[in-house]
């Protein structure tokens, strides 16, 4: 699943520093096909349905902004009023409509906030959703293929997209010295692995 928030990869020269991580990778949920979840309710907090939520955004305070949301399961979400956010430190409080008392947030424990995948913000040129990047098709600059993205996984030093071809996976750092270029109308990604770096995957 794939995560609504940080830009998957800014695109930009090779960085004389080699492995400098561009701008990062963000993953979170990607909910079917129409939404994307921002937060998972964790427990009830005091005593009026309130709930504590764990973001699922690199940008927490979007969450604000919120004036309804979508419940998962089910898989077609569950239409609530956000009646209220805010924050207890870092942690997102949310007062959800229809959640009256510790009984009815307790209910929403492990659900999903989401949002239809619509009204994420629009990135700037060159920069992408990791949600936007699952299932695009990889190459080499040499045009030979490598499969699609399966997933991304985020990292301390970078992060790594999982790439699965026909009877193998391989991880590709998301850095600019090794991604040459992404195409999200074309679903096609463009890399220049170094010499042994698909082997470690086969």
């Amino acid at each position: 699943m794939a995560q609504e928030g940080r830009p998957a990869l800014e695109h930009r020269p090779p960085s004389p520093r080699p492995g400098r991580r561009p701008r990062g990778v963000t993953q979170g949920c990607l909910v079917g096909d129409t939404l994307i979840a921002v937060g998972r309710i964790v427990r009830p907090q005091g005593r009026w349905g309130e709930v504590r939520l764990e973001a699922l955004t690199d940008v927490p305070e979007r969450l604000r902004e919120l004036t309804e949301c979508y419940l998962v399961p089910p898989p077609a979400g569950e239409r609530r009023a956000v009646e209220a956010v805010w924050f207890q430190g870092e942690v997102p409080i949310v007062k959800l409509g229809g959640s009256e008392d510790i009984e009815a947030a307790d209910a929403l424990v492990g659900r999903l906030v989401s949002i239809p995948r619509g009204s994420v913000r629009p990135l700037p040129p060159d920069r992408f959703y990791a949600f936007d990047l699952v299932g695009c098709r990889v190459e080499t600059v040499d045009g030979a293929p490598l499969g699609v993205v399966e997933d991304v996984w985020a990292g301390a030093a970078h992060d790594l997209w999982v790439v699965r071809g026909e009877g193998r996976e391989c991880l590709i750092p998301a850095v600019s010295a090794i991604v040459a270029d992404v195409n999200l109308t074309a679903r096609r990604v463009v890399v220049c692995p170094p010499e042994g770096l698909l082997e470690l995957g086969a």
